[in-house]
């Protein structure tokens, strides 16, 4: 087995990866600034809430925010041309993974997805053809590459599709009713509003989503099936980008198909006047790589997104171990917050005001248990700043795709003084009823 993952192929598959990936990389970071979305999340707010641990990691202050995008953006741009790769790409993931970690109220999983294939693609040589590194040193040109180059890019995008359907498995995915707040609202175009608010067409996306995420990497990887999938994918994801405005994730997918198919036939397409490769004069026998690096990032990969089930309480309504899991557009959660500060020494009861922050924001603090718990140390270190020990506590009622909304955190407990647990349940964090 291990003899045929280091078979040799075609490197076209790895290169057009490379010139599409770096494209987008250039598209998603530029878009970012002509889209307003680095000025509303990262300028405009006086502060982002960072991945817990990271709250040092704040944006720079002033522009200084357009100036670290349009360097990612040009990073990217090098990255597709293939110029100086490894330090482009090595430059990139870091200042990707700065964007990722300072700020979770515009969270998106594509932005993880991003991360990891970066930091997959700084151990492959995919600028060892046509790219500028090769113009540069002629001598790096490698035509050939060990088969399982291609098999952890598969395999990557099938445990995204995989742990897709495990979380759509649940009754409120099933019966439609995420479908239908999801396809809600008037932003959609009038002519489709009628069509969205069909219960059937609500059931016709709900399992044909699962059909799609179940199915779609088996019937690529088979021959007789593989260029109707690949069209089924086409028109899934071009849907997907035009109504549920998802940003680059369905072109993103797309772009793996390149390793589904045989490497000849990707270079016949793409890189015809490249020749074709003969195997006997390659040979990938010591692949270090393979057996130190990515078997045990996939082991973690795996792992990461079970982890939820070792938690008490639904996921659904705790969200604990949510976040790395590719649980993708499942839930609608709504609610209010209080928050109520008693400075320590003097007893004295106030209600902080949070309705500075932006929408997002608020959304953060008022839904989920990470941006509540916080939401109470930012005014903790607020008030220590007046010189003030307070304790934070807060009345939370959450609903979940538009549910009875239940009370979500003990007002009893100081959030203030209660610590983040990262691996299991905090007590703090009350059950959704059917669950206790």
């Amino acid at each position: 087995m291990f003899r045929k993952c280091c078979k040799p192929i075609d490197i076209a598959p790895l290169v057009i990866f490379r010139i599409f990936f770096g494209f987008l990389l250039f598209a998603e970071t530029l878009g970012a600034i002509f889209t307003g979305w680095v000025k509303n999340v990262m300028i405009d707010p006086e502060f982002t809430f960072s991945h817990i641990g990271f709250e040092w990691l704040q944006p720079l202050p002033g522009s200084g925010m357009y100036f670290y995008f349009l360097a990612m953006s040009l990073l990217g741009f090098a990255v597709m041309l293939g110029y100086r790769y490894r330090i482009s790409l090595g430059l990139f993931t870091i200042l990707w993974a700065g964007v990722y970690l300072m700020q979770k109220e515009a969270y998106n999983n594509h932005y993880y997805l991003l991360l990891l294939v970066c930091i997959i693609m700084l151990f492959l040589p995919a600028n060892r053809y046509a790219s500028l590194d090769v113009k540069r040193n002629s001598k790096i040109q490698l035509d050939a590459m060990p088969q399982w180059y291609s098999g952890i890019m598969v395999f990557q995008i099938a445990i995204v599709y995989f742990f897709a359907v495990i979380s759509k498995l649940y009754l409120q995915w099933l019966d439609g009713t995420f479908i239908r707040l999801l396809l809600g609202g008037e932003h959609h175009p009038e002519f489709l509003r009628g069509l969205f608010a069909q219960h059937w067409f609500h059931l016709f996306i709900a399992w044909s989503g699962i059909a799609f995420d179940l199915l779609i990497v088996p019937l690529l990887l088979w021959k007789r099936t593989r260029t109707a999938a690949f069209i089924a994918a086409l028109l899934f994801h071009l849907f997907n980008a035009s109504v549920l405005r998802i940003g680059i994730f369905p072109f993103f997918a797309l772009s793996f198909v390149v390793f589904f198919y045989p490497a000849d036939r990707i270079r016949t397409i793409f890189l015809r006047k490249k020749p074709a490769i003969q195997p006997d004069d390659y040979h990938f026998e010591n692949q270090v790589r393979l057996l130190y690096f990515f078997i045990p990032y996939f082991i973690v990969q795996l792992s990461l997104p079970l982890r939820h089930y070792l938690i008490k309480g639904d996921v659904l309504w705790t969200e604990e171990g949510h976040r790395l899991s590719w649980r993708m557009m499942l839930r609608q959660r709504s609610g209010s917050a209080a928050y109520r500060v008693v400075d320590k020494k003097t007893k004295e009861e106030s209600y902080y005001n949070y309705q500075k922050l932006n929408p997002k924001q608020r959304n953060f603090v008022t839904t989920k248990p990470d941006g509540i718990w916080q939401m109470a140390q930012h005014i903790k270190k607020e008030y220590a700043l007046q010189g003030k020990d307070v304790s934070v506590f807060v009345n939370a009622s959450v609903s979940v795709n538009a549910g009875p909304s239940q009370t979500f955190i003990d007002p009893n407990v100081d959030l203030a003084n209660a610590k983040w647990n990262f691996f299991d349940h905090d007590e703090w964090l009350l059950l959704y009823q059917n669950d206790k």
